[in-house]
């Protein structure tokens, strides 16, 4: 009888100085705290603008697949085209850099099971969590928080951490429907799951430490998460784009079949 798989996104860009470390040390990881469970981790680069992908690509371990494209897409870009390849019964995904502690996936996982969840997601503002978090980080969480809230009514207060799990039949449902690249991919999957029905979405504390050499936000990237939400407001409250009706205007993905919604790389 085989263990069930868990599938680790792990989306990186120029990061060519630590992704090779940070790859080690999730694999460490899940291979000391993983006894239910098989794993495999699929990290994405996202663009050719260093040595990232070589140097993740140097790694020998059955485990660990690297792949990589020539231009930046986004994040959201990167953990999709991770998803799609991806051969897990769940699925994750997880920041490289490693402000996130990767042990964090063993808590969302018994998390996830204690509930059966169909989502858990990691929440900074979890009361068991341990942040190291900057004063204007925390107002800027606050503040979207309260925009999510009154926009999708989600019983969450933490959508944007940089890990979650998804059980794989939630996957098959909002895969071929996404459309965010960048700033709102989060705040995209866990309302287009909400709204198609998955309403067992919860929170797990995480450990987490800023680097403060890349924490700072610009105000444009504000502007544009803003932007990149409101519109998928408008796509799911007033265009009504995730419902079935609207199949024929998704994405064409080569990985996805559109007519049963399933994953081609499925078991």
């Amino acid at each position: 009888m085989r263990k069930k798989l868990i599938s680790i996104i792990i989306p990186a860009y120029k990061q060519e100085k630590t992704i090779k470390r940070d790859l080690q040390n999730i694999n460490e990881t899940l291979m000391e705290g993983l006894v239910d469970y098989d794993y495999e981790v699929i990290c994405v680069v996202d663009g050719e603008k260093d040595r990232t992908f070589q140097e993740a690509s140097t790694l020998k371990s059955k485990k660990i697949k690297v792949y990589g494209y020539k231009d930046n897409m986004g994040k959201g870009y990167a953990i999709r085209f991770g998803m799609v390849r991806s051969r897990g019964d769940l699925v994750s995904f997880l920041d490289a850099g490693m402000d996130i502690s990767p042990k964090g996936i063993m808590v969302l996982m018994s998390h996830l099971e204690w509930y059966n969840a169909d989502i858990i997601v990691g929440s900074k503002r979890h009361p068991a969590s341990r942040v190291n978090y900057p004063l204007r980080r925390r107002i800027y969480s606050i503040g979207y928080h309260f925009m999510v809230r009154i926009l999708f009514d989600l019983p969450l207060k933490d959508t944007q951490s940089g890990i979650k799990i998804f059980k794989r039949e939630v996957l098959e449902k909002i895969l071929p429907r996404l459309l965010v690249k960048k700033y709102a991919m989060d705040i995209e999957m866990l309302a287009v799951s909400w709204y198609l029905g998955f309403r067992r979405i919860y929170e797990a504390p995480i450990e987490l430490t800023f680097d403060k050499t890349t924490s700072a936000i610009r105000w444009k990237t504000i502007f544009d998460m803003a932007w990149d939400t409101i519109a998928v407001f408008y796509r799911l409250k007033i265009l009504r784009y995730y419902d079935d009706a609207n199949r024929n205007n998704w994405l064409k993905d080569p990985d996805i079949d559109l007519t049963t919604n399933k994953l081609k790389t499925t078991r």
